[in-house]
């Protein structure tokens, strides 16, 4: 993986980002992953699946065997490329666009993927956005209510909507953060959305314990994605990472390994309602 503590300074004015569009362009089509058929047949629902740590989770998920659904808000470019990138390993892909804040989208978009695949066994709750505010007390209402209805009302309403398809040894999967657990002075209402995360994760992990399906997440620290160029100015993005324990930032190829081993049942059947936290060193929750 890339060691470089900087990058080109870059900014983009669209959220959630275009990974078409960074320099350099994250590393997140697993080329290096060597496959051991852990979801073979199996069928998964990614959002936020164009790009960044959703893009290389839908490609680990194809190269492990399974079919994907990936939604996504208006990235069509790196939509289509993630699907070519999952056909080439042989499986099945949809696309589907549309806002995950929307209880409707959320329905619909799961009903498309269990037509798509005649199942559904892994839901992966990973779109987000995040806005940087200097000064809470001049925070944007409209702001802190679309990051709550993106980042957690839609992990709800999509896990909602999967749950009646799901059976003994399905998987649910939520991406939360290290702002979880160390806070961020900029970003307080992204980190309480990411903090309401974890809650959400390990009650439903409780409240599903019975009917045999896993619920987990995983915690990222700085990783390279299109969120970081469309969050923060040209100078912040170029030196993001550094401050991290190794020194750089995490490439979404690094994150990728902790969904697929929680999609696993042959790998994590004993395993619910926990946090795993690809991070860059940093010791949280302990």
């Amino acid at each position: 993986m890339p060691d470089d503590t900087n990058f080109p300074k870059q900014q983009q004015d669209h959220q959630p980002g275009r990974e078409s569009e960074m320099q350099p362009r994250p590393a997140s089509a697993m080329e290096n992953w060597r496959p051991a058929g852990k979801l073979k047949g199996l069928a998964a629902i990614v959002s936020g699946g164009d790009s960044g740590i959703g893009r290389a989770v839908a490609i680990g998920f194809a190269k492990e065997g399974a079919d994907v659904a990936i939604l996504y808000l208006d990235e069509t470019e790196d939509a289509a490329d993630t699907r070519r990138r999952v056909e080439a390993e042989g499986r099945r892909c949809i696309a589907i666009a549309g806002d995950i804040g929307d209880p409707g989208f959320c329905q619909g978009a799961v009903k498309q993927a269990v037509e798509a695949f005649g199942r559904l066994d892994i839901v992966v709750n990973n779109a987000a956005e995040q806005h940087v505010c200097q000064d809470f007390s001049g925070i944007p209402v409209a702001q802190v209510e679309r990051t709550f209805r993106t980042n957690i009302l839609g992990q709800m309403w999509l896990t909602r909507a999967a749950l009646p398809h799901l059976k003994p040894g399905s998987a649910i999967i939520n991406t939360t953060s290290i702002t979880a657990y160390q806070g961020n002075p900029t970003l307080i209402d992204y980190a309480s959305t990411k903090g309401a995360i974890v809650a959400f994760t390990r009650s439903l992990a409780k409240a599903l314990t019975l009917k045999g399906i896993r619920v987990n997440a995983v915690a990222p620290g700085p990783i390279w994605t299109p969120l970081i160029p469309a969050s923060f100015d040209a100078a912040r993005t170029a030196e993001h990472g550094a401050g991290s324990q190794m020194g750089r930032a995490g490439q979404p190829d690094e994150v990728a390994p902790s969904f697929i081993f929680l999609a696993s049942n042959a790998d994590s059947s004993y395993i619910s309602g926990q946090v795993l936290h690809p991070n860059g060193g940093a010791v949280v929750n302990g």
